[in-house]
């Protein structure tokens, strides 16, 4: 009784690590993925913000560009740090579980012995036979067959959860073995992901250090480029009241209810716009997402806030910019004293695309996903090609990265 005590305890017990290792595994998969996400954000960065030397770029979008790639770097060992940890956490529970399987084996083992002993003591036919004919009744008879069979079978039973449980002990042994080894990877990739952390916040502090002097007219300048910003943000929003407005004066609306009204051609585009959230095709080629959506802080001055109605993607010079999706162009903005800026409806959803250099569509003009819509603008005072990008729906400012696929 003890000992089938002792047997569910432990089955118990390793059914439940079995659980937790499981969930580990999981989360140890998921960090990965984010692990590698990040790194070919840093081969991107290095593509197109660091790879070409004779680019001249002021020194505030050097800082800019730097910051971003620190940003990203702290990240990258966070979740490397994250995988070492839990490595270390499995490591153990495996080890907990190898100790446990081998203190399972020895007692199966020593039991299989004692038995195989008593069967080779009355091993042969004859004290069977002698076994069952000295029966009281056919009853008692009956029941001693089915002791030799069932002694027997049990026998066959643990015998095969010895080959079981040894082949699982050699399995485990592996994957210890192999967790080992990744934990060792990636202790060695986080200590030169350190390394070149240190570099880059030593050339940070130099270029920051030339700027100090001058740190009250870059934040001015900062703010200035806000201000336009909002301004810019401004007159797009008058623009999607006008055309909700349009789509209910159409629909014989006499007050605009805030939404566009639409067909069911619309509808149904609407909803294919819908259904592909986190599909959406990027609207450059090549693209690292160097602003993102809603309130932050400068890359420059922490002090200066900075709020983005969508995203901002840098490029390489002269980047045709693509529709994401299927739609009809609803306005070219021509912006006073800035670059041009393209509004495309899909049902109720917008994308617009600002900082354009070139266009290459017009107002009411039907678009297919992926066609070509413009070129975007490089400054060549800051060396920048950067896209700002933006999806609505209806009047509601919604975060582009959530729609757009995984670069």
């Amino acid at each position: 009784m003890v000992k089938k005590r002792f047997h569910l305890t432990l089955l118990i017990g390793l059914l439940l690590s079995s659980m937790v290792l499981f969930a580990q595994s999981d989360k140890q998969k998921a960090l990965e993925a984010k692990r590698q996400q990040v790194l070919k954000e840093m081969k991107q960065i290095n593509a197109l913000l660091f790879s070409n030397k004779k680019e001249q770029k002021s020194v505030f979008t050097l800082i800019e560009d730097l910051n971003y790639k620190v940003n990203v770097r702290e990240n990258l060992i966070r979740i490397t740090n994250e995988q070492a940890n839990l490595l270390t956490r499995e490591i153990n529970a495996n080890q907990n579980e190898i100790t446990s399987l081998r203190t399972q084996l020895q007692e199966l083992k020593e039991d299989y012995a004692a038995m195989v002993v008593k069967s080779y003591k009355s091993k042969s036919e004859q004290s069977k036979i002698m076994f069952l004919l000295s029966s009281n009744d056919f009853k008692q008879a009956y029941k001693r067959l089915q002791y030799i069979r069932q002694y027997a079978d049990y026998q066959k039973e643990q015998g095969e959860i010895i080959k079981d449980k040894t082949k699982k002990l050699q399995e485990l042994n592996v994957t210890l073995s192999k967790q080992n080894e990744d934990k060792q990877k990636l202790i060695q990739e986080n200590r030169v992901a350190k390394q070149e952390l240190e570099q880059e916040l030593k050339e940070r502090e130099r270029l920051m250090s030339s700027i100090t002097s001058n740190m009250s007219k870059l934040s001015a300048q900062i703010k200035k480029k806000q201000q336009e910003a909002d301004k810019i943000d401004r007159e797009i929003n008058r623009l999607i009241r006008e055309a909700i407005a349009a789509s209910n004066k159409e629909a014989g609306n006499s007050s605009s209810t805030g939404k566009f009204v639409l067909t069911p051609e619309a509808k149904k585009l609407a909803s294919n716009f819908e259904a592909n959230k986190g599909k959406l095709g990027w609207p450059v080629s090549r693209g690292v997402i160097k602003g993102r959506f809603g309130k932050g802080r400068s890359l420059i001055d922490n002090a200066v806030e900075v709020n983005n109605p969508g995203i901002k993607i840098a490029t390489v010079r002269n980047s045709e910019v693509k529709s994401i999706f299927n739609g009809e162009v609803s306005q070219v903005l021509i912006v006073k004293n800035g670059n041009p800026a393209i509004m495309i409806r899909h049902g109720n959803y917008l994308s617009i695309y600002t900082n354009m250099s070139k266009i290459f569509v017009k107002k009411g003009e039907k678009i297919k996903t992926g066609q070509s819509i413009g070129e975007v603008f490089t400054n060549n005072i800051t060396g920048e090609t950067m896209l700002g990008f933006r999806i609505y729906k209806n009047d509601q400012k919604l975060n582009p990265e959530s729609w757009l696929a995984k670069n």
